[in-house]
């Protein structure tokens, strides 16, 4: 599954519907002058992904988010991501028999928020389950590394990479669950041996 194509109607600098399509499966750039709107091509993928920090989307509010916060008569902002779903080993569960799937991010001025699937109106935990059953997760802390982080990333340590890829990959989640399991086994052994002592 991978992004076909980005529909943004009213969301920070597109006032009005633009479409950004011809991305390919494995590998893709955003370049152009600055003040272009590339990193609003990015905030409007998170946006739709469902990213709660809106630091990462360089907004305070949701309204921040509406082209010119309302001001110029836009009262909503629409993203769409098209998905590309012909791979079917790497679909979501329940959407083997989409092509194509489009999911909506909507949100009017005062804060009301609207989440679609195919056009279906479908509450936020759909669409984080529908990521998670392709294991993205935009709230991993580490899903997305804005321009200010990437110093910070190229200067860690081999063990703070790891830690960071761990937590990416969520791996980390078992890693936490081994240990759990493992402190249990010596719990258990302890006490037979007590038994049998």
């Amino acid at each position: 599954m991978y992004i076909k194509s980005i529909i943004i109607d009213g969301f920070k600098s597109y006032g009005k519907r633009t479409e950004v399509h011809g991305f390919d499966p494995e590998f893709n750039a955003i370049t152009g002058l600055n003040g272009t709107g590339k990193s609003n091509i990015l905030d409007s993928i998170c946006f739709v992904l469902g990213i709660s920090n809106l630091v990462h989307v360089r907004a305070t509010s949701l309204q921040e988010l509406v082209y010119k916060s309302g001001q110029a008569g836009v009262t909503k902002a629409t993203v769409t991501l098209v998905f590309d779903n012909t791979d079917k080993d790497q679909c979501p569960l329940g959407y083997e028999k989409c092509n194509e799937i489009s999911i909506t991010r909507q949100i009017v001025v005062g804060g009301k928020n609207k989440y679609l699937i195919n056009g279906k109106t479908v509450q936020n935990k759909k669409v984080q389950d529908l990521f998670c059953s392709v294991q993205l997760n935009v709230n991993n802390p580490n899903f997305l590394i804005m321009q200010g982080r990437i110093t910070k990333v190229l200067n860690m340590k081999p063990q703070e990479i790891l830690s960071m890829i761990e937590e990416a990959a969520g791996t980390s989640v078992y890693e936490a669950k081994r240990e759990h399991s493992i402190k249990l086994i010596e719990k258990k052994d302890a006490k037979l041996n007590e038994l049998y002592t």
